[in-house]
């Protein structure tokens, strides 16, 4: 998410975000949403900051662009209703790595935008297709930030991509936790805002510095 806003100009906001991920195309719309300051934030990262810490502890910065690389290719997968290998499998940042992600959202976002894909549970995770839907857009919302505050690069969200994150977290976050893919929830700072409040229930210090 480097200094591109993630808002893009044909978003319109609705009043209720349970109709509006219902439908597979407007996960896709999210993955829009948030494509342009996702492959804005790859782009910016310098090869001297692939060894630099992230807010997520197991992770440095080479590990998270790792990471997302698996995230857009499994999730198209899944999509699909494919099984997937979670695995940290081999280094993915070889060749223009940079541009692979950009492309691959751009397949991410076609994916999910068959009418289909949020018809009944996936084989691969066991999950109601529209709850991975919202694990995709959260994944990619949440690590954005990491790799943003990691690098020192600019982080914006659009209201409906924030409030899909928070309607994933409130469905799956105690799971989540119980898995380990999310910390124990912090207290947000007072006076603390949406995203940063959503950040501390993943067990984030929204005031992370390197």
């Amino acid at each position: 998410m480097s200094g591109d806003s993630l808002r893009v100009k044909a978003w319109k906001p609705v009043p209720d975000l349970r109709t509006l991920v219902r439908v597979s195309t407007e996960i896709s719309e999210l993955i829009d949403a948030e494509a342009p300051a996702a492959t804005g934030l790859v782009r910016g990262v310098r090869d001297d900051q692939l060894d630099a810490p992230t807010p997520c502890t197991d992770y440095r910065v080479r590990d998270l662009l790792n990471h997302l690389l698996q995230v857009t290719g499994n999730f198209a997968d899944l999509a699909a209703r494919k099984e997937v290998d979670w695995s940290p499998g081999p280094d993915r940042l070889r060749g223009d790595w940079r541009a692979a992600f950009g492309a691959d959202l751009r397949a991410l976002s076609a994916a999910w935008g068959d009418p289909a894909v949020l018809e009944g549970v996936s084989p691969g995770m066991g999950l109601p297709q529209r709850t991975v839907g919202l694990m995709l857009v959260t994944d990619l919302l949440v690590h954005g930030w990491d790799l943003s505050v990691a690098t020192g690069q600019g982080f914006d969200v659009p209201p409906a991509v924030l409030a899909a994150g928070r309607e994933f977290l409130d469905e799956m976050g105690d799971m989540g936790r119980k898995m380990g893919a999310f910390g124990p929830e912090v207290a947000a700072p007072a006076g603390a805002g949406a995203f940063a409040r959503l950040l501390a229930r993943t067990g984030r210090d929204p005031g992370w510095k390197p």
